[in-house]
């Protein structure tokens, strides 16, 4: 699974940091310039989605020796813009070319048709078919159960949360996947939902204030423990419980060794990992080997595409907690949970 995303400098194209100068890798069969990243929602510094994508950035270009850039999203940006960014990318020699989000698809397509020699990648979207595109998926579904046994062995209170960023089916794979696994445990558990937008042009993926607001709420109506799926908006959801001395769950990143939420980790139980570093970092793989990965990638437990973080000691003390986690886990892997995706 892999995933580069594309970012080029360019006016109006948003900020951008620059990595090594590009050149040749390790094995010296790799002619392309690097690996370019363009951000989601949120940008960098979400300690989250987008942070994930970074990390597996930083890790090829270390571990194959070639250059690199990274680029965030400005504010109200069209698909023209991102068209701009990857077509420029293009002519400056970048190869993989990725887009995180699956607000990149109609750029990706328009590009990667007219340069066939490049390959491109988009995370968290299977729409777009082409031998020089793969499509970065996973089964978020997966993790958010483990997520929902944690939370249900977890509560006091027999009541947990969930918060999603924005209404649309790829979040709600992880309500799906959550609601699923409390319930195996605990099948009268109470759990609030609620999204915090309707579309990601209203910030639901990029507004702490209305994640805190949100946990606010489930907490003071009796949850005690908050699952969020909401890209930087968790962090207000983390924030809130840290305040009120409940449990958060994290997403796609371990969010309790996230410097930026070091402040408030003893409140996180755990988090759903999605691999998107990984994906990142196999995409470039495959492209520096010349063998570029193509058609649609997904990872799950079983590859470990998708998994829950146990970083938190308090966590590993708990042991029907850990035991609950460990055997839901085996049994997604061995086949016999077939996990929601609605």
């Amino acid at each position: 699974m892999a995933v580069a995303a594309v970012a080029l400098v360019a006016a109006g194209c948003g900020k951008s940091s620059t990595g090594s100068g590009g050149g040749s890798s390790a094995s010296g069969t790799y002619s392309g310039k690097g690996i370019g990243l363009a951000y989601d929602i949120g940008g960098k510094g979400d300690q989250s989605f987008n942070d994930a994508a970074f990390a597996g950035f930083q890790k090829a270009e270390k571990e194959f020796k070639i250059g690199g850039r990274d680029i965030e999203p400005q504010d109200g940006e069209s698909s023209a813009d991102k068209v701009q960014r990857l077509e420029q990318l293009a002519k400056a020699g970048y190869n993989p070319i990725v887009g995180v989000g699956f607000v990149y698809a109609p750029a990706v397509k328009e590009v990667a048709a007219k340069y066939p020699k490049i390959t491109f990648g988009i995370i968290d979207d299977d729409t777009v078919k082409a031998s020089n595109v793969a499509d970065l998926l996973f089964h978020e579904e997966q993790g958010s159960y483990l997520a929902g046994v944690a939370a249900a062995k977890a509560t006091k209170k027999n009541h947990i949360g969930f918060i999603g960023g924005v209404d649309i089916p790829l979040i709600h794979k992880f309500e799906a996947g959550f609601g699923q696994g409390a319930r195996s445990v605990k099948p009268k558990i109470k759990i609030e939902s609620q999204y915090l937008t309707q579309t990601a042009q209203e910030g639901g993926f990029s507004s702490p204030d209305k994640g805190k607001d949100a946990a606010n709420g489930q907490i003071e109506a009796g949850a005690d423990v908050v699952y969020a799926a909401a890209g930087l908006s968790g962090q207000g959801v983390i924030q809130s419980a840290a305040t009120h001395k409940v449990w958060a769950i994290g997403v796609d990143s371990d969010q309790y060794r996230q410097s930026a939420l070091a402040q408030y980790k003893d409140w996180i139980l755990g988090s759903a990992l999605k691999n998107v570093g990984g994906a990142v970092y196999d995409l470039t793989k495959s492209v520096v080997d010349g063998k570029p990965l193509s058609g649609e990638v997904r990872g799950d437990l079983k590859s470990g595409g998708v998994g829950f973080a146990d970083s938190n000691p308090k966590y590993q003390a708990m042991k029907d907690v850990v035991a609950a986690v460990d055997k839901a886990r085996q049994d997604i892997v061995d086949g016999k949970v077939t996990v929601d995706t609605k």
